[in-house]
């Protein structure tokens, strides 16, 4: 009888640390990165679609998500500099807006050696 009630307390004492060091761990803040062709200006009313979309699921921006936007000023040439930025950054996902971005971002991602894993999301204009 005393051997189940050390193993039990033994057990409970396992769980309750266990716990607490859980509980110390900071919880990691999932990392969007936006990467868009063209500046801001001309992107915002798109921009703001998105990040309404996404805190209509719950998710907010500086509270339990953080965004990470790149923008190549319609100078194609700078996208792969930004997706380079993005993927140094280890963003856990990457949503882009056309299939041109999208393949400037998958060939970043083969060029750059990660060892996290990231998505590619390619999201509608309309």
């Amino acid at each position: 009888m005393s051997t189940t009630v050390y193993r039990l307390a033994l057990c409970a004492m396992l769980l309750a640390l266990s716990s607490s060091a859980t509980a110390q761990q900071p919880k990691k803040v999932p990392r969007i990165g936006y990467l868009d062709a063209f500046s801001s200006s001309v992107t915002a009313e798109r921009v703001g679609s998105f990040v309404r979309g996404l805190r209509d699921l719950g998710w907010v921006d500086g509270q339990n998500i953080s965004i990470e936007y790149r923008y190549a000023d319609g100078k194609p040439e700078r996208l792969a500099e930004l997706a380079a930025d993005l993927v140094d950054l280890k963003v856990d996902i990457i949503v882009v807006q056309s299939n041109t971005v999208a393949r400037v971002v998958a060939d970043a991602t083969k060029t750059i050696r990660s060892s996290w894993p990231m998505a590619v999301i390619l999201w509608p204009l309309a």
